[in-house]
């Protein structure tokens, strides 16, 4: 789980220096404000799911890691439409926002246990 913790903190900050690095035009603003919000939620609530007091506490808290990852692709998928597509640090966050929320997804499958869904 500390390589989990990890790498959606590295998650966090690239978002945030990406966000940040973006041309200050008005659609990119708003954009990459939701982007920032969204990558920033994935480190938070993996650690505090780490932190979980329970089983359902931990699939809680993953559950919103996997949202905010899937919103995060999203937001990154955006910004592709309104002309970054050829950005390769768009490209690499991109996989790894669905590479993460991949990972919730089992992260909550295994918790629950094999026979819940």
């Amino acid at each position: 789980m500390q390589d989990l913790k990890a790498r959606t903190k590295r998650f966090t900050v690239d978002g945030l220096k990406f966000g940040a690095s973006l041309p200050k035009r008005e659609d990119v603003i708003i954009v990459a404000r939701q982007f920032m919000r969204s990558s920033s939620s994935v480190g938070a609530n993996c650690r505090s799911a780490c932190r979980g007091k329970s089983k359902n506490d931990f699939v809680a808290k993953m559950g919103i890691v996997e949202e905010e990852a899937d919103e995060s692709a999203f937001w990154l998928e955006v910004l592709e439409e309104i002309g970054f597509a050829q950005s390769t640090e768009l490209r690499r966050l991109k996989q790894e926002a669905n590479e993460l929320c991949a990972i919730a997804v089992a992260s909550k499958k295994t918790a629950r246990g094999k026979n819940d869904d």
